[in-house]
């Protein structure tokens, strides 16, 4: 990214200016009527994207008993997620050359198409296949989200909307493991996709009859940036693999290497033509660039949530089941704050988006200083744990709402389209990152070797403090995009 602190004179008609609300959108306004019907088929895709998310992860190992494959067995979720980040990269190019209706009717397809071949995969090869049509087809789902709130809901519900979305995964994540864990237990990991597929037709068929037909946007063409997704995937690609390696020197080397190609994609498009995000938003001089920042360092920042069971589990002496529900902890507190939030941001958007990475930094603090303890389940250092993880997510969801609707004034209309997908491209592509580089730092720390609860206790110290550190930068970043936002808000349109 180009990190210049230089910030650009205004253009005329480069930031779409928006008044604030006479008065604040209320629930009762989004989920009435036509908006209803809008904000079920919206939040619905989500909620198949992410529930499926969690089934998968559910019923993964009951499918290596049945199938084989164990060798491939991170690549399930690896390819999904590849899959998604592209998914989400291509959304604008769907959604203007399909329009809003068929857009929404071929991510819905995609899915359930690569759901069906999960669950009729004989073999490991096979269920990879439908992993990665799957992740497309929730990519599309995903983003899709983001890029038709804008367009059939008035701006004054854009709050509510996106909150309601982002609450969605808070709800998979108590409904996703107890689905998968009851096909599992009876043996029946095939049931646990194919369950999903009705209710993919039912929400394909719900946006086929309400969503419109074309975009207001227009239905300029745009072309597919090949050459940034091809460097958008070996990033992802590159990052995962060296995560796998006990080596240090590999580990820096996967680094380095999805670092270099982030650099070369923010080069390609910023030579113009045809682009990955809208224009400067590799930029943190403009409200765009340090927007898409502050969603980046949010994400990243969540991301030790991956080693959380395990950790309850050797250090807390908790069951895997309750280790599972701690860990979601996280996921309920995003949906709560996303609900609440979004009530907040007309009156106190700029506190909501400085406070979000305060409170996911103190979360981490408390993850870092109690987490590490070989507690055995006293609710002395049970507790505070708690109440980190929740705040790690709550931070988050606080900010979300006010983030997304800021990045929808920071481009031109023409660029609307790109900018939304943008949102849910930064944020899976900084989940993968992250996730990624928790694994470096937990095989750093020693959780495989010395292992047992030594290494467990040194990699949730590591963890807890270098993590830390994104929410911290987050925080610069963040009043930078208040500031930024604001301007733009206040010059004439």
């Amino acid at each position: 990214m180009n990190f210049d602190l230089d910030v650009p004179a205004p253009i005329a008609g480069q930031l779409v200016a928006s008044a604030p609300p006479t008065s604040p959108a209320g629930w009762g306004e989004l989920l009435t009527g036509k908006n209803a019907i809008y904000a079920i088929a919206l939040s619905g895709g989500v909620t198949l994207h992410a529930v499926n998310m969690y089934i998968a992860t559910t019923v993964m190992p009951s499918v290596i008993v049945d199938i084989g494959g164990l060798d491939f067995y991170a690549w399930t979720t690896t390819l999904f997620v590849v899959a998604s980040i592209l998914g989400a990269a291509l959304t604008a190019k769907l959604l203007r050359s399909a329009g809003p209706r068929a857009a929404y009717v071929v991510a819905s397809m995609l899915f359930a198409g690569g759901t069906l071949i999960c669950s009729l995969s004989p073999n490991m090869p096979v269920m990879l296949v439908g992993r990665s049509v799957q992740g497309l087809g929730g990519g599309f789902l995903y983003a899709l989200a983001y890029g038709l709130t804008r367009l059939v809901l008035p701006e004054r519900l854009w709050g509510r909307a996106i909150g309601l979305v982002s609450a969605m995964f808070g709800v998979a994540t108590l409904v996703g493991p107890a689905v998968g864990g009851v096909f599992a237990e009876y043996g029946a990991w095939r049931a646990a996709f194919w369950s999903l597929i009705p209710l993919t037709v039912a929400f394909a068929l719900l946006a086929f009859a309400t969503l419109p037909r074309a975009s207001r946007d227009g239905q300029e063409q745009q072309s597919v940036p090949l050459l940034q997704l091809v460097l958008l995937t070996g990033a992802v690609l590159a990052v995962s693999a060296g995560s796998l390696s006990a080596e240090l020197s590999w580990n820096l080397a996967g680094l380095l290497a999805g670092l270099a190609m982030i650099a070369l994609i923010a080069a390609t498009d910023g030579r113009g033509g045809t682009r990955l995000l809208p224009k400067r938003a590799f930029s943190i001089a403009t409200p765009l660039g340090a927007l898409y920042l502050t969603i980046a360092l949010l994400m990243i920042g969540m991301q030790p949530e991956v080693f959380v069971p395990y950790l309850l589990r050797q250090l807390h002496g908790q069951s895997p089941i309750w280790a599972g529900y701690l860990a979601a902890l996280m996921a309920l507190g995003w949906t709560a704050a996303s609900l609440l939030s979004s009530r907040w941001q007309e009156s106190h958007g700029d506190r909501l988006v400085v406070a979000g990475p305060v409170l996911v930094a103190t979360g981490l603090a408390l993850f870092a200083f109690f987490m590490p303890v070989h507690g055995a389940g006293a609710p002395a250092y049970l507790l505070p744990i708690c109440v980190g993880l929740v705040l790690i997510g709550f931070g988050i969801g606080l900010a979300w709402p006010s983030l997304v609707t800021r990045v929808y004034g920071s481009v031109t209309d023409g660029d609307q389209d790109l900018a939304a997908g943008g949102v849910t491209t930064v944020q899976l592509f900084a989940i993968a990152f992250g996730t990624a580089c928790a694994g470096m730092v937990a095989n750093f720390a020693g959780i495989a070797e010395p292992g047992g609860i030594a290494g467990a206790s040194k990699a949730a110290l590591w963890l807890g403090a270098v993590f830390a550190l994104a929410p911290l930068l987050c925080i610069v970043v963040a009043v930078r995009a208040v500031r930024l936002t604001s301007k733009a808000r206040r010059r004439p349109a």
